[in-house]
């Protein structure tokens, strides 16, 4: 059950997303884990300094808390991030199991700025086939085989 948000570790993301867009280093956004009242992970957005498009303030800071804690389960944990979740790092928290986020710009604010994901929302609710990028499963049956060597393995940690 997550605890009461303390706008103090939202204060801490907003101070990092600034001095992130300040230093030159990359875009504004940043975001901090918390778990227990203590902040166990930093992350800013490092997309152009790093060249990696998925090196968002929060997917940085879930990397950053998970390697501190020695886990990729983070239930326990909370999100405090400058801006409200793009899908791929809102699909990171639900993955690394966290219990809330709290965000301070919205979407329709990262949209002023010119960081619109309503295009990546709209894809994600459409079929494969309907989506802009082109999308075809090959060798389905083949693929098969790494599930099977998953659900067979006794050495498998489940996730």
């Amino acid at each position: 059950m997550p605890s009461a948000p303390n706008p103090e570790f939202l204060r801490r993301a907003i101070a990092l997303a600034t001095a992130n867009v300040l230093s030159g280093a990359g875009g504004p956004f940043a975001a901090l884990i918390v778990r227990n009242g203590k902040i166990v992970g930093e992350g800013v957005n490092t997309v152009t300094v790093d060249n990696d498009p998925t090196a968002h303030g929060e997917v940085n800071a879930i990397r950053a808390a998970a390697k501190a804690l020695g886990t990729f389960i983070l239930s326990g944990c909370e999100l405090y991030t400058s801006c409200e979740p793009c899908p791929m790092c809102l699909s990171s928290a639900y993955w690394a199991r966290l219990d809330a986020v709290y965000y301070g710009a919205s979407a329709a604010d990262a949209a002023r700025a010119g960081f619109d994901d309503a295009f990546l929302y709209d894809e994600i609710r459409k079929t494969a086939a309907e989506r802009q990028l082109p999308s075809t499963q090959l060798l389905g049956d083949e693929a098969w085989a790494s599930f099977q060597a998953w659900l067979d393995s006794p050495d498998k940690i489940e996730y």
